[in-house]
């Protein structure tokens, strides 16, 4: 099946409604950082107060998301999404309303960070109910098990290019926003969107898939937090240094040369390379196994990161970052794939968020390290924390990748992956 039909049939098995929903539904997240830090840097003057918050914001966010994943697990997504939606938007509103009355950054940074606790990981949820859409629909056709497992790989490509896709509408949306009106409407509108679409994406007929996976698949034992997923965590810790040290060096460089509402769009051009190569990523024959695949695209972080040690203009920086981009999502893409294919079913939520969860925290120490550097030496030393997220995540890439193989055949010959126990339609 080629990758076009396999984007059909996933389209099919879905609904457009659901991947409509699931996209916007992270856009909230996306919008979040770099909306509470223009908007809490705006009310206080201090740069420094609105990195804290945004920082705040993405850690607690990031702590957060295996807790709420765990407990999708075991409840069903639909209540625990419904509630962050709601909550997550409320506590953006306040964030916004605090800013307008010129209260202390403190407590901007303490709103900011409740709010970072309530948004919900949907890109990490979606992923979980890919594999009971995908083998509910197929359980009632005539598709092969391998063509199963093609159409989860596919499921999981699209899910790469869609999070980056979050990552360049989001930050764009915010510097539109902020362009055109203030700060404080992009963090109204990424509470609308998430008080609507997250809550959508919540009773969404497929978070019922979902569940009834996880009650199928009660009976399979072990623990979640393997040695396998602590790699795997680190491997999406680098990558979050890559975002969080990228945007930073990107804001000092913009701001520097009198553009700095640039900051967001030129950091979302780091996505635009990035969801052209996650979408082609299905086209790789399944010879190429994750783990080599992780090395390859971890290899490709570290080289194409290099040369933002050398730009010195805004236009060369978009340059770098593009071409940045097409090493990105592919990379996270194996180490999603990974983790799904090496998680018991009933736990699969809470890997995919503790995944995410690592990005958050990879995040915020990129982006506080690659701050203490510009202050030190500008926009250069900055960019080298990205090159160094880049050496860590090929280091890891490499030394996991016997470990990972070992894994995938010992889980590919248990045969204990439990199945849905009826067909249904995720429409």
């Amino acid at each position: 099946m080629s990758p076009l039909k396999s984007y059909r049939h996933l389209l099919d098995l879905a609904g457009s409604a659901y991947v409509v929903v699931a996209f916007l539904g992270r856009l909230p997240l996306a919008m979040s950082q770099l909306g509470t830090l223009l908007l809490v840097a705006g009310s206080t003057g201090s740069y420094g107060a609105g990195g804290v918050s945004a920082g705040a914001l993405a850690v607690t966010n990031a702590l957060g998301a295996p807790v709420f994943g765990a407990l999708a697990d075991r409840v069903g997504q639909r209540v625990v999404v419904l509630v962050q939606s709601l909550l997550g938007a409320a506590g953006l509103t306040a964030v916004v309303a605090l800013a307008s009355t010129g209260a202390d950054w403190r407590w901007q940074a303490t709103v900011a960070a409740v709010a970072g606790l309530a948004i919900p990981q949907v890109g990490p949820l979606a992923r979980v109910r890919w594999r009971p859409i995908v083998h509910g629909g197929a359980q009632g056709g005539s598709s092969s098990a391998g063509e199963h497992r093609r159409l989860v790989d596919a499921a999981f490509s699209y899910e790469g290019s869609a999070d980056e896709a979050s990552f360049v509408l989001g930050p764009a949306l915010v510097g539109v926003a902020t362009a055109v009106f203030a700060p404080s409407a992009a963090l109204i509108l990424a509470a609308a969107l998430l008080a609507v679409f997250g809550s959508w994406f919540a009773v969404h007929p497929s978070a019922d898939l979902a569940r009834r996976t996880r009650q199928a698949a009660a009976v399979v034992s072990g623990a979640l937090l393997t040695a396998t997923l602590v790699v795997l965590s680190g491997a999406q810790f680098a990558v979050g240094m890559i975002f969080g040290s990228a945007q930073a060096a990107t804001s000092v460089l913009a701001t520097a040369a009198g553009e700095p509402g640039l900051t967001g769009l030129l950091h979302a051009v780091l996505g635009v390379g990035s969801v052209i190569a996650g979408l082609a990523v299905a086209v790789l024959p399944e010879t190429v196994g994750y783990e080599t695949r992780l090395r390859i695209f971890a290899t490709c972080l570290l080289v194409l990161a290099t040369p933002l040690m050398l730009v010195d203009s805004l236009g060369s920086l978009a340059g770098v970052l593009l071409v940045l981009g097409f090493a990105v999502a592919p990379y996270m893409i194996s180490v999603f794939s990974l983790a799904e294919r090496l998680t018991p079913p009933h736990r699969t939520g809470a890997a995919m968020t503790v995944l995410a969860g690592a990005t958050g925290l990879g995040y915020a120490a990129g982006s506080s390290l690659a701050g203490r550097f510009a202050d030190w030496g500008g926009h250069t030393p900055a960019f080298a924390v990205t090159v160094l997220a880049g050496g860590l995540a090929t280091l890891l890439a490499w030394a996991a990748a016997p470990r990972l193989r070992a894994e995938q055949h010992a889980a590919a010959g248990s045969g204990v992956a439990p199945r849905p126990p009826e067909p249904a339609r995720a429409r």
